[in-house]
C-alpha cells in the first residue's frame, strides 16, 4: 500500500513533510490486560489501537481478534481505512485496532472479558466524535454489542455510536450485514456501464461464498449477469452456462455453509477459476491472490476487488499491460463502511432508517465515488488504483492545507 500513497503522493507532488505526516499515524495506543479464563486461570493480551488521521473526521475501523495480529499489520490497515474513507466521501478518518488471540481457542464468557477488559483500556481513546470501532476478522456482532456495553457503562449513559456493526437491537443497521456486497455489485454495474457492456451477455466468476461473495453473486444475478463460477474455501464450481445463485444459496444453507456437492457444476480448482475466460473477476475471499506469478495468465477483462488486497502491487503493472481494468478494493468494497457510517448516523441521530433509504443513500455515495475516480484517471491518464489513492490523498492533504494556512505555515505542494 506504501507504493500505491507514494505513487499517488508524486502525482501531487506532496510537500516531503506533509507525505511523512500523511504516512505516520496521529496516535498508536498498546495495551495489556488480564481476565480470568474459565478454568480459573489468569491470561494476559496484548492490543492494540492506530488512529491513522482524524483530519476528516472521526476515525473508523474494525478491531479484529487473531494470533498473528502485529502492530506494523495494524498501522498498515489503519491508513488503508483513510483512503477508503476519504475517496468514497464519508466524514470519517482512518483507523484499525487488535488483539493478539485466537477467539477459537476461547468461549463466549472469555470472548465477552477479553472484549471489556479491551474496552476499559482503550476508554479514553473511543467515542462517538473521536474513534469508532467495527467488527473484523474473528469479531462480529457479540463484540461490538459487549464493547458498546462497556463504553456506555463506563460514561453512565447509553452511547450507541461509539461502535457499528452491531445487533439491531442494539442499534444496528438495517442493510449492513449485506453492504459489503451489495456495494461491489453495485460498482460491478457501474464499471460494465462505463465500459459498455450488457449486463445479459456478461459473465462473471466470483471468488469467495462467504458474506461478501454471496451478496455480490446473488444481486449480479438478479441484475441479469450469468455468474460461471464460485469458490468457497473448499470447492471451486464452474458452469459455462451459469448457475443459479438463488439455488446455489439453498443448497449451501442446507449443507453446513458448504458448496460442495453441488450437482449443477463441474469441480475447478481455485486456482483455475481466477484464470477462467469470463468477463469479470471479483475475487471476494483473501489478500494476494493475483500476485506477479499469475498475473501473466488472467484471462478477464475486469477485475472488481472484492477482497481488501487481492491483488497484490508487483501484479499491478502486469495486469495494466494487458489492459485488463481493475477497481481497487478501496472504492469496490467500500459499501462496508459507508453503512457502517449510515449506523453511526442514525445513532447520533437517534433514528432508525428503513432498508430502502439505506440502500438508496448507499448507492448515491458509491455513485458518486465511482465517477469521480473515473474522471480523474482520465485526467491524469492512469489507472483506476491510482485514481483512488490521487482523490483520497488529495482530500485527507487538502484539509492539512487547510489547517496549516490558519496556522500560517506552509503549502502541501512543493514550490
Amino acid at each position: 500500500m506504501l507504493d500505491r500513497f507514494n505513487e499517488a503522493a508524486d502525482i501531487l507532488q506532496l510537500h516531503t513533510s506533509l507525505r511523512q505526516k500523511l504516512q505516520r499515524p496521529e496516535k498508536q495506543v498498546t495495551v495489556n490486560f488480564s481476565i480470568t479464563l474459565d478454568n480459573g486461570e489468569e491470561q494476559n493480551f496484548e492490543g492494540y489501537r492506530i488512529i491513522h488521521s482524524t483530519a476528516l473526521g472521526p476515525s473508523k475501523g474494525g478491531i479484529r481478534y487473531d494470533s498473528d495480529v502485529n502492530l506494523n499489520e495494524v498501522k498498515a490497515l489503519a491508513a488503508w481505512m483513510t483512503w477508503k474513507s476519504a475517496v468514497t466521501g464519508i466524514p470519517f478518518g482512518g483507523a484499525k485496532g487488535g488483539i493478539i488471540c485466537n477467539p477459537k481457542d476461547h468461549s463466549r464468557s472469555e470472548l465477552e472479558k477479553i472484549t471489556r477488559a479491551y474496552t476499559k483500556a482503550l476508554a479514553d481513546t473511543f467515542g462517538p466524535t473521536k474513534d469508532v470501532p467495527a467488527p473484523d476478522m474473528g469479531t462480529g456482532p457479540d463484540e461490538m454489542g459487549w464493547l458498546m456495553d462497556e463504553f456506555s457503562l463506563l460514561h453512565g449513559k447509553p452511547i450507541h455510536a461509539v461502535v457499528t456493526g452491531k445487533h439491531l437491537n442494539a442499534g444496528g443497521s438495517l442493510g449492513r450485514v449485506e453492504a459489503t456486497g451489495r456495494g461491489v455489485s453495485i460498482i460491478t454495474l457501474l464499471t460494465l456501464e462505463k465500459l459498455g457492456y450488457n449486463n445479459d451477455k456478461t459473465s462473471v466468476a466470483v471468488q469467495g461464498f462467504g458474506n461478501v461473495g454471496l451478496h455480490t453473486a446473488l444481486y449480479l444475478y438478479e441484475a441479469g449477469l450469468k455468474i460461471v463460477a464460485v469458490s468457497d474455501v473448499n470447492t471451486a464450481l464452474h458452469n459455462p452456462e451459469g448457475i443459479n445463485i438463488p439455488e446455489l444459496i439453498l443448497y449451501s444453507n442446507l449443507h453446513g455453509k458448504s458448496i460442495t456437492g453441488y450437482p449443477k457444476a463441474t469441480v475447478i480448482s481455485h486456482n483455475d477459476l481466477l484464470l477462467l475466460n469470463a468477463d469479470v473477476l471479483i475475487p471476494a475471499a483473501k489478500e494476494d491472490v493475483i500476485t506477479a506469478a499469475n498475473a501473466h495468465d488472467i484471462a478477464a477483462s475486469i477485475i472488481i476487488e472484492g477482497a481488501n488486497g487481492p491483488v497484490s502491487s508487483d501484479a499491478d503493472e502486469i495486469l495494466k499491460s494487458k489492459n485488463i481494468t481493475v477497481v481497487p478494493d478501496i472504492v469496490a468494497n467500500a459499501g462496508g463502511v459507508t453503512v457502517s457510517y449510515f449506523e453511526w448516523l442514525q445513532n447520533s441521530l437517534a433514528q432508525s432508517w428503513p432498508v430502502e433509504q439505506v440502500n438508496t443513500r448507499l448507492e448515491a455515495i458509491l455513485n458518486k465515488s465511482f465517477a469521480d475516480v473515473f474522471a480523474t484517471a482520465l485526467q491524469y491518464n492512469i489507472t483506476l488504483r491510482t485514481a483512488a489513492y490521487v482523490l483520497a490523498v488529495k482530500k485527507v492533504a487538502q484539509t492539512h492545507q487547510v489547517n496549516q494556512a490558519v496556522a500560517g505555515k506552509q503549502n502541501f505542494t512543493q514550490n
